[in-house]
Parts: structure tokens; C-alpha cells; sequence
């Protein structure tokens, strides 16, 4: 029997007290779905409790539960295969559980709305914006439509949507990404709720908009006292915006307590594995990320005693066959694990950094693999309207680069900023519009068919998404043998077969996955068997493009630390596309940031990070969070105002300077040069 802690135990009776300080209890929940293959159990007795204008995170790696309590929550379950089995929901004193669907639909969206993770697949599409903020005001207050109107002007100008009037009767596809979810923000904001249910809000976002988000979000429920439940799996997002914190695996609480407590003293294993699996911003790379081996345990069959056992580097007998009761470990702390006071004594040591420790490749030299010089893409695109013709987007502009062996370029920026199509013409899937992209000392575009075949087996890539890279009807062992035997690099399908074993070796896989097919593997197995097949082509260079951002934090430890190991062991040159800052600080020698297809600035990893010059790559790092509150209080929180203007008509003079808070009118006309600012460090801006 589960022990509740007192800051979420069950009230005595059918409602909360009217003294009670919360505005949502929920305890002792149970979410079953029920399938063909048996009873998943989603959610198994979770308690949690959330004041008036406090903001509460779930976090937690996929498939831990945390989207399926909201939707429990808000009673939005996909019927008939999910089902609340037990528990309460308690909203003001009411349990929700026990309302009629009548009076659970007047409560949704009037005292209780949601925002979720992708804004697009939750707006109407062939709705204006106006219509949906006014919709639920004229269902649940019964506003004629001049009033629900103005209410919406109101709503447009309150979450940060400029030119109201007119955006009110576009439609979704004519808002951008940050503005979609600031739209639906503005519903879930429409009837003044009293609680805000974030599902991942801010997840498919840029970090710059994400700030903007989550700033917003964490000001609307400060100055309206709106309480917030935020769910993510970010731990530098809860660092920065949440007050408590409950921490989710595999369908149960592991932890709770206050985000300050809970960053500076975490005491289940989990949550330290977590906290050691996060590459940090603030700080210089450590010799290797911490990971946490192992899968989560399949809910279809859990385990009979702590879900976590089989990843934990602290289990006894006691962990695999009885449930740990979340306890009380300190003043509004509390953990579900039998060693807690254990590692009491011990956290310091368990969450610290390793020593730091460049990591060298036998293979470095100073002689570039890959060099771009004065790259550029332009696309023609059909213009818009009924005259038609066509306009150009400017995808890449001047981008100029060399990458050694052994070594990393990260390169980083904002969606749309061209950094997948410099991959792109560096793997000659695309042709470039002007430039040179030279492998080896030798232009491709001068190799013919044979120097492009040759080029393609030792330029190989890592895609973002390993589920739609590979093959769905092929088995493991026929993707990674296909490239072997067109390239003709074994001699027939039995010594294609070794060297599968080989190479799935060599990425931490057993021979026996070749028999599997890729919808049988974890996301993190997927992506092993992606760098598997770009690896049986002893490549000089592969392109990563976001290799890790699909992938949950210990998982995306895991796939790190091989690439590194693969570095250090081939001598291989990696390009590594990201958005995340802090990986990129973590596995890149020197780093070039992007925008609106051109080169802001390039240095050496740690010279970039500690000493930014550029206004862009400043307001990049400000933006992003780093999981530790004590510091985010002393970060500046400078937000970048705006979004990135549209490749089709960038603005003249420096791209950045509709944005940048130092634009003078010289920045206005002039396209700015990269210029050296210090030894390996260049910026393209004129003020420096």
C-alpha cells in the first residue's frame, strides 16, 4: 500500500474542505487503457496538489504518464479504451470524476482550460483565429458577437499578438508557429480560468519563442492568479518557470518537492540519473554524460516492486519486489524509493560534475575534411495570388567553413535558418546555387558520377528522426547490409552478415536485433541502427542533422556519448545540426550560429559560449534555460522580441537587425562581414 505524503494525501470525504488552500487535489489516480494485447496501466496512483497561482511541473521521459493525468484531469480520455480505474479529482472542492459530461463541458474551458504541445493539430483549420477565441465566450457566457469581438481584441493584445484587428480574420495557417501558440493561449485565457493545463506548450518551439512563451505564461498566472500545470520533460524549463515539481516514471511519481529543493538535493535515483544525463550550458563539458541504462518497463506487464529497479545503480532485493511508498525525506520533500535516506548523505557526490577532460582523437589533424566556401541555395517557389509567378527564397547566403578530422562543427540556430540544407549540399542532395563544397581537398562539383558515388560512401548522414530514415519493411540486418553490398565492401551476403554483427556490436546492439524490424526497437535502438549504417561505410564525415532532438534525455545521453566514442576511436569529422545549446556545447571543438541563411558568428566552443559577441548568439543563450533555479535567478532574462522574418524577403542590410535591440540605422543598409574579433573567433556585425 502506497504511503501518500501529507502534502497530497486524500481528503476524508467526497469534497475538499472550503478552508482548503488548494484549487486542485488529485489523488490515489489510476488510468487504464485497455487494448488487443491486454490492460496498459497508464497512470498508477499519482497524487498531486496545485494553489492558486502556483505553477507545478510533471516531468518525466515519454510514456511516463504526464499527458495521460492531464487529459484524466480534464476527463478528455479516447473512449472507450481509456478509463479512470481510481482515484479523485478534486477542483474547488469538486470531484470531477463524479460530474455529468453536461457539467463537466461547462467547466472545461471556462475554470479549467489546456494548451497543447502542437498548435496547428489543435486549431481549426478552416476557422479564423477570431472565431475560436470567441467561441467559447459566446458558449459559456452567451456574448453576442460585437462583445466576444472586443474580448478577443483584449485576449490578442494581452498574449503579444501585434495588429489584432486584422490577424483576428486570418486563419491558422497565416500565424507562425509562436503566434499559433500564443492564439491558443488567448482561448485557454478567453473565460478567465481559474487553472491552466501546458501539455509540452512550448516543445516544437524555438528557444528564443519558447522563452517568449513560457515568460508570458509565468506572468499571466502571477498577475491573474491563474495556477499552472506544466507538462514537460525540460528540465531547464522547470529550473526557470515552475514552483514544485513532481517527477513521472513509468506511471507513478518518483519525486516531489520544491524545483529549488528538488535541483539542489535530489534523492531518488532516478531523478539524479536525469539531472546526470543533461549536457549543461553554463558549464564546460564533462569527459562523458552520465546515462541510465536500460528501457523503462513495459506497462502492458510492470514489475511488482519499484518500476525503476532494472536501471538503478543502487538495487536491492527488497527494490524488485515491493512498491516503495513516496515518503517524506525532508520538510515538503518527498521520494519513493527504499534507500532514500541512504543517498541522503551521499547527494553531493552523486549529482557532481566528472572532472573535465577534453576528448582527443588519434585521427585529429589540422587539415580540413570538409570545406564550404561561399556556399549558397536559392529556391524558386511559386508566388502567392492569382497572378502567380514566382519568388526565390533564399535559403543559404555565403556560408564559408572547414571542419578537420576528427573533429566537430556544431551548427546552431533557429528553424528555417538554413542549417538542414547546408547538410543537405554538403551529402550533394542538393546542388548549390553559388560556392564550393570541397571533401579532401577536392571539389565535387569536378568529380563526375564516379567522385560523387566515392564522395557518397565516405560522406555519410544521421537523420533526425531514425523512424522515418529507415525502412519500415526491411528487417534490421537488410538496412545496414544494403549500403555494404551496393558499394561493393563485402564479398556477398554471408560476410555482409558478419560485419552487420560487427557494426551492431560496435553501436551497443546484440546480433540477434538484425532479425528485428525498426517499429520493434525503442527510439534510442533506432538511432543506433542509423549510426550502424553510416558507420559500415568507414566514413571521414557524417552529418548529423538533430540526431538527439527526437530522443528522451538518458536515451539522448546514450547516442552522444557513442558518437563521441566513434570520434575518438575512427578519427570521423562531424557536422552536427542542432537547436539545442546545451548539446551542442557539450559535443562540439567550435561552433558556427546561424540565421536567415547566414553566419553570425564562429568560434571555438567554449570562446562562443563564455564570451558571445554577436547580439543573436546572445540573446540565443539568454533565452535558453539551464536546469538549476539557484542559477537562473542570477541569468539575464533579455528576451528576443519578434520571430524570424520570411526567407522570401529578407530583410536589406544585416538579416538580424529587424530583431536586434542594438540595430542602428547603418545596420539597416549594410550586409556585415564576418570579421575576426579574436583568435578563431569571427562575427558579422558591424558594432564590433
Amino acid at each position: 500500500m502506497n504511503v501518500v505524503p501529507p502534502s497530497s494525501s486524500p481528503a476524508s470525504s467526497g469534497a475538499a474542505p472550503a478552508s482548503s488552500p488548494y484549487l486542485l487535489e488529485v489523488d490515489d489516480l489510476h488510468v487504464h487503457f485497455v487494448t488487443s494485447r491486454g490492460i496498459v496501466r497508464a497512470v498508477e496512483g499519482i497524487s498531486y496538489r496545485v494553489r492558486p497561482g502556483e505553477v507545478v511541473a510533471l516531468v518525466g521521459e515519454s510514456g511516463c504518464g504526464k499527458s495521460v493525468s492531464a487529459l484524466a484531469v480534464m476527463r478528455l480520455l479516447a473512449k472507450p479504451a481509456g478509463r479512470i480505474v481510481k482515484g479523485r479529482v478534486l477542483f474547488q472542492g469538486r470531484d470531477l470524476l463524479t460530474l455529468s459530461e453536461d457539467d463537466m463541458r461547462e467547466l472545461r474551458g471556462r475554470d479549467i482550460a489546456m494548451v497543447f504541445q502542437e498548435p496547428m493539430t489543435s486549431l481549426n483549420p478552416v476557422l479564423t483565429i477570431g472565431f475560436q477565441i470567441m467561441e467559447t465566450l459566446i458558449i459559456h457566457f452567451g456574448w453576442d458577437e460585437a462583445r466576444a469581438r472586443a474580448r478577443a481584441l483584449e485576449l490578442m493584445k494581452l498574449v503579444g499578438i501585434p495588429d489584432g484587428e486584422r490577424r483576428l480574420d486570418q486563419y491558422p495557417h497565416q500565424f507562425s508557429g509562436g503566434m499559433r501558440q500564443r492564439a491558443m493561449i488567448a482561448i485557454a485565457l478567453a473565460c478567465n480560468p481559474k487553472l491552466i493545463i501546458a501539455d509540452e506548450p512550448t516543445t516544437a518551439l524555438d528557444v528564443t519563442i519558447q522563452a517568449q512563451i513560457l515568460k508570458l505564461m509565468k506572468d499571466l498566472s502571477r498577475d491573474l492568479g491563474i495556477a499552472l500545470v506544466v507538462i514537460t520533460h525540460n528540465l531547464g524549463v522547470v529550473a526557470r518557470y515552475a514552483d514544485r515539481v513532481n517527477v513521472m516514471y513509468a506511471a507513478r511519481i518518483a519525486e516531489q518537492a520544491s524545483a529549488d529543493k528538488l535541483f539542489a538535493t535530489p534523492r531518488h535515483p532516478y531523478t539524479q540519473g536525469l539531472m546526470r544525463s543533461v549536457p549543461r550550458l553554463d558549464k564546460p563539458r564533462t569527459a562523458r554524460l552520465e546515462t541510465i541504462e536500460g528501457l523503462p518497463p513495459n506497462l502492458l506487464d510492470p514489475p511488482a516492486g519499484c518500476r525503476f529497479a532494472e536501471r538503478c545503480f543502487a538495487v536491492a532485493d527488497e527494490c524488485r519486489n515491493r512498491v516503495p511508498p513516496l515518503e517524506e525525506v525532508s520538510a515538503d520533500h518527498h521520494a519513493a524509493c527504499w534507500r532514500v535516506r541512504e543517498f541522503a548523505t551521499a547527494k553531493r557526490a552523486a549529482t557532481a560534475p566528472a572532472t573535465v577532460v577534453e576528448r582527443t582523437s588519434a585521427a585529429a589533424s589540422a587539415t580540413p575534411v570538409i570545406e564550404v566556401r561561399d556556399l549558397a541555395k536559392h529556391f524558386a517557389v511559386k508566388a502567392k495570388g492569382i497572378t502567380g509567378g514566382s519568388a526565390v527564397v533564399r535559403a543559404v547566403s555565403n556560408v564559408s567553413f572547414q571542419v578537420p578530422a576528427g573533429r566537430t562543427l556544431g551548427l546552431v540556430g533557429e528553424s528555417g535558418c538554413g542549417k538542414t540544407t547546408v547538410g543537405r549540399l554538403i551529402l550533394n542532395l542538393e546542388t548549390p546555387t553559388a560556392g564550393r563544397v570541397m571533401f579532401e581537398g577536392r571539389d565535387l562539383a569536378e568529380g563526375g558520377a564516379d567522385g560523387i558515388k566515392a564522395m557518397r560512401r565516405r560522406v555519410q548522414a544521421v537523420f533526425q528522426d531514425p523512424y522515418s530514415s529507415l525502412n519500415p519493411r526491411m528487417t534490421v540486418g537488410q538496412i545496414i547490409a544494403e549500403p555494404l553490398l551496393v558499394h561493393k565492401l563485402v564479398d556477398g551476403r554471408k560476410a555482409a552478415k558478419e560485419r552487420v554483427a560487427e557494426l551492431l556490436a560496435g553501436v551497443g546492439l546484440f546480433p540477434y536485433m538484425a532479425e528485428r524490424y525498426p517499429h520493434e526497437l525503442s527510439g534510442g535502438q533506432r538511432q543506433r541502427v542509423g549510426v550502424a549504417r553510416a558507420l559500415g561505410m568507414n566514413p571521414s564525415f557524417i552529418v548529423c542533422d538533430e540526431p538527439v532532438s527526437a530522443l528522451d534525455v538518458s536515451i539522448q545521453a546514450q547516442i552522444i556519448n557513442l558518437l563521441e566514442d566513434l570520434q575518438t576511436q575512427f578519427g570521423i569529422a562531424y557536422l552536427f545540426i542542432a537547436h539545442d545549446l546545451a548539446v551542442v556545447r557539450h559535443i562540439a571543438h567550435q561552433v558556427a550560429v546561424m540565421y536567415l541563411g547566414r553566419i553570425m558568428e564562429v568560434a571555438d566552443r567554449d570562446a562562443l559560449y563564455d564570451s558571445p559577441i554577436h547580439p543573436y548568439t546572445q540573446a540565443l543563450l539568454a533565452a535558453a534555460p539551464t536546469p538549476d533555479p539557484e542559477a537562473e535567478k542570477r541569468r539575464p532574462h533579455a528576451l528576443l522580441a519578434g520571430e524570424v522574418p520570411s526567407p522570401l524577403s529578407p530583410p536589406p542590410g544585416c538579416v538580424f537587425s529587424t530583431r536586434c535591440p542594438r540595430a542602428t540605422d547603418a545596420c539597416k543598409v549594410t550586409v556585415p562581414d564576418l570579421k575576426t574579433v579574436g583568435p578563431g573567433h569571427q562575427a558579422a556585425c558591424l558594432l564590433v
